[in-house]
């Protein structure tokens, strides 16, 4: 796992500042401990942190062709490139190194773009052809690497693995972007291809970008899709069977190492899977890393320790405290955007506990995703249900006008919210979905926003983040349908970007089995009745699995990475919450409703009201302005939140 940067002449073929690329590269130093390396030529700068994985004597970047005519700056991992060598050998291309680092420039240099299509594995990269002045930028199809680039106004084309590597250049546009703002208060994250800046993107899952010197720019193209057929007729004996060999599979290639290997062990379905099946393949005992919490209503431990007990894994163990709190202003640092998921804080403290004891660890990141495990997945099934026996034409003003006049009962459980379930049924799938997810829901960003700023959005709702991706879902099976969703935003936003910060900040490299493109390909030409049947989500894996491991960790209710964001905002963070929200630096910004600020932080704080997602999103996103340094804004006419010191020098 590494960090790289680079700049690119898209007009010339200027020399770019040693020291300037030098900045962009230390910035990132956490990704790559081990080594760093530089390459310099007339209109191109590239950059490389390494954390050494793979080929640790020879394995040093940029890495060249045989002639260096084309170099490379590569995160990641090209799981499958042992057999790639040979094919690319018979093709005449010399290999120097026994680096997976090697396949890509001489794969480029067989392929061209399509090189893409011929690795299995997660990477972010750029080429850099000088025979074809071309730079060419790639992302894995489930972005489990990061890749953000600026097209600044000299023409020059600047990229990293963070967004802090971009901030270094002192020419990008670092006006905040108010859309961006609305994504992140409805979503949590900041969606592809947005950044919280005007002048930055990221490259989107399965994108790949390229860029001809004196040529127009083009858009990203989009090289992979998942596409959900559900035509596989399979019985749920043969589709045990055989996603039991496909995630043996997926889990071998991820143990390729020459240095120390581990899993994270949360004991929960995905992650025990992913222990049970590398011990398999494993002769040494499996190192397995755990976080317990102090307070039981969030421990988990002990049905880790039942996982690690039944295959002898080498099991490390440490607690967190339910008030560990102290990493908001680190994760503020460490995201670069405003990052609301408060699991980020388990999720840091699990990669540091990891990172005493190996460099590589194997996660069960993406099995909600892809087998159907969120409960979220059966209520929307259920409300699908009920909106499939009436018409769209029928039923949007009749349980609207419902929605509207009746009282609201927030206090009552869900299934007793007539109000909320009436607003429910007047939704199309897409909508209900996306609202179901929101951190807060329309309605509430409407009162969160300033009048002026609402103005500044123009209409934008971040509920097209999700019309955008729905239109090239290509089905209408109702499960199908929130997990292409997810799979393009919650776990492109939300679960990639919280684990390869967290990981990266203590330089430990996560791989993700479940995350396999073939594995997922797979599983989307399953019936939706294999993943989710009747109240069991995760079906078809639970039964596969049962061979494996303890009907208790199977069919257990999912607990997840849980930290106790409403007694913190009552207790030992009230007066911390109350200063953020309430304060000057998300006052100076003009985005935000005071009255309605008030109001989040008093209904809160009374008992009244669970406003915890909320506040968490204010406080995250106050820290975010402080720790960037960007806190004392104001709106622009142009639409987009400038530095003060900006507008004092241009009025």
């Amino acid at each position: 796992m590494c960090g790289i940067a680079g700049l690119f002449d898209t007009r010339g073929k200027r020399d770019f500042d040693r020291a300037l690329m030098q900045r962009m590269n230390d910035v990132q130093h956490h990704r790559g401990p081990d080594e760093g390396g530089y390459h310099f030529e007339p209109g191109v700068a590239l950059a490389h942190r390494r954390l050494s994985i793979i080929d640790l004597a020879t394995g040093q970047q940029p890495l060249f062709n045989e002639d260096g005519s084309v170099a490379v700056v590569f995160n990641g991992e090209i799981y499958n490139f042992q057999e790639l060598v040979p094919e690319l050998e018979a093709l005449g291309h010399v290999f120097h190194t026994r680096s997976d680092t090697e396949v890509i420039v001489h794969a480029w240099e067989a392929w061209g773009e399509d090189c893409v299509q011929r690795f299995r594995g997660m990477f972010a990269f750029a080429v850099h052809d000088r025979n074809r002045d071309t730079l060419f930028m790639a992302r894995d199809r489930l972005a489990v690497k990061p890749m953000f680039y600026a097209l600044l106004d000299d023409g020059t084309l600047a990229f990293g693995s963070e967004l802090k590597v971009l901030m270094q250049h002192p020419a990008l546009d670092r006006r905040m972007d108010p859309l961006a703002v609305e994504e992140y208060f409805a979503l949590g994250y900041v969606a592809e291809p947005r950044t919280i800046f005007l002048g930055a993107k990221k490259l989107g899952p399965g994108e790949s970008l390229c860029i001809r010197r004196d040529q127009p720019i083009p858009a990203p193209r989009q090289y992979w899709d998942v596409e959900f057929t559900l035509d596989n007729n399979i019985g749920l004996a043969d589709a045990s069977a055989e996603l039991t060999e496909r995630l043996r599979e997926s889990v071998r290639l991820r143990m390729i190492s020459e240095v120390p290997l581990g899993a994270f062990l949360s004991g929960g379905v995905d992650s025990s899977a992913v222990v049970a099946t590398m011990a398999g393949l494993s002769d040494a005992p499996v190192n397995t890393c755990s976080i317990a919490f102090d307070d039981p209503k969030f421990n988990e431990s002990e049905f880790a320790q039942k996982v690690a007990d039944r295959y002898r894994t080498n099991h490390f163990v440490e607690t967190v405290k339910s008030d560990d709190f102290d990493l908001i202003d680190t994760l503020a640092a460490l995201y670069d955007e405003p990052y609301a998921d408060s699991s980020a804080i388990p999720t840091y403290r699990v990669c540091q506990l990891a990172r005493k004891q190996v460099t590589v660890a194997l996660s069960g990141d993406g099995g909600d995703e892809t087998f159907g495990g969120y409960r979220r997945y059966r209520m929307h099934l259920m409300e699908e249900k009920m909106r499939a026996a009436l018409p769209q034409g029928l039923r949007q003003p009749l349980f609207g006008l419902l929605g509207r006049v009746y009282p609201k009962a927030d206090w009552a459980p869900r299934v007793f919210r007539a109000k909320t379930t009436f607003q429910a049924m007047a939704r199309d799938a897409v909508e209900a979905y996306f609202h179901s997810v929101s951190l807060l829901r329309g309605d509430m960003r409407a009162k969160l926003f300033s009048t002026s700023f609402r103005g500044k959005l123009g209409g934008y709702d971040a509920l097209e983040v999700f019309r955008r991706h729905a239109a090239k879902a290509n089905t209408d099976d109702p499960l199908a349908l929130i997990q292409y969703l997810d799979l393009k935003t919650y776990l492109v936003g939300d679960i990639n970007t919280k684990v390869d910060r967290a990981s990266m900040a203590h330089s430990l490299e996560v791989r993700e089995p479940l995350m396999d493109h073939k594995l997922v390909e797979w599983l989307a030409t399953l019936p939706s009745s294999l993943k989710i049947q009747g109240n069991e989500g995760k079906y078809l894996f639970k039964k596969a699995m049962e061979p494996f491991l303890p009907n208790e960790v199977l069919y257990r209710p999912k607990m997840g990475f849980a930290v106790p964001l409403a007694r913190w905002f009552r207790g030992p963070l009230k007066q911390r919450v109350r200063d953020a929200v309430l304060g000057e630096t998300l006052a100076a910004t003009g985005i935000f409703n005071r009255e309605y600020l008030q109001h989040l932080v008093d209904a809160h704080q009374s008992g009244a009201r669970d406003y915890s997602a909320p506040l968490w999103s204010l406080l995250m996103f106050e820290a975010f302005l402080r720790t960037l340094d960007v806190a004392k804004l104001v709106l622009s006419e142009a639409g987009a939140l400038e530095p003060v010191q900006a507008l004092h020098v241009t009025n």
